[in-house]
């Protein structure tokens, strides 16, 4: 997987988004993707080949092992940071396609009036490239929905964890009765210490971003609250306004009648 590629895409969304958007980001990729592809691959690199039971067997080590680890630790957090990462992609989705029909009517613009220099042409463009737009109207319905996804896809996977592993603790020996085991056979999890801090880690982690993402939420929600009140306000403002110049122009023209 190429992580390098991944994190491009979600720094250029991540260029319209609030200060809490950044700081998940860096929780992201420090604490979770650099940590998962320097550290964690290599803990569990050996867990099917010092899987051990006391049983000479044939298939019975490999049925035991497909029991207690239906699904490897680290293909599911990789699957965990694709499905979390993809929702910041509709921002970028948005902000492309707004970017694209903003660059449309500004080239139908320039080639009405005839007179826009190519230069201030490629500046313009560039500007718009480069801008930042504010979360409002559609881009904020956009970027609520992405947090609510990442909520929903950190929340299941960290659920599925719990559930498929029973809990975050890795036991030391487990015990599997499963054909074509002749009896019940005992079997050793190589490292259960070191992948038992490493599931925590993850976990921690995993829960301080759904931790960012629930603060980043509630503020986006809080602002467009209070943007609403405030033009809410302006406009009750302006129709006071509006109403007593009606009224001073009225006296003025009875004043000036009698």
């Amino acid at each position: 997987m190429s992580w390098p590629a991944l994190y491009a895409q979600l720094v250029g969304a991540n260029r319209h988004s609030t200060s809490l958007g950044k700081v998940w980001l860096s929780v992201l990729f420090i604490f979770r993707v650099m940590v998962l592809v320097v550290a964690a691959e290599s803990v569990w690199g050996d867990e099917q080949s010092d899987f051990t039971c006391n049983t000479l067997q044939p298939g019975c080590e490999n049925v035991c092992y497909d029991q207690f680890f239906p699904v490897s630790h680290i293909r599911l957090w990789c699957l965990q940071l694709v499905f979390v990462s993809t929702p910041t992609l509709l921002v970028a989705m948005y902000v492309a396609y707004r970017n694209h029909g903003d660059k449309k009517r500004l080239l139908q613009g320039s080639g009405r009036a005839g007179s826009l220099s190519s230069k201030g042409q490629e500046d313009d463009l560039e500007t718009l490239k480069r801008r930042r737009l504010p979360i409002a109207g559609a881009l904020w319905w956009t970027y609520a929905c992405s947090l609510v996804f990442r909520l929903l896809f950190e929340g299941g996977f960290m659920y599925a964890l719990y559930v498929v592993y029973d809990g975050f603790q890795m036991p030391r020996l487990v015990q599997c009765d499963q054909w074509p085991c002749p009896n019940l056979v005992d079997c050793f999890i190589s490292r259960p210490t070191e992948k038992t801090i490493f599931t925590v880690f993850m976990a921690t982690a995993s829960s301080i971003c759904m931790v960012l993402n629930m603060a980043e939420l509630a503020y986006l929600v809080a602002k467009a609250v209070t943007r609403s009140l405030c033009s809410q306000k302006e406009r009750k403002t302006c129709g006071k306004s509006s109403r007593e110049r009606t009224r001073n122009k009225t006296s003025h023209k009875s004043l000036v009648s009698t």
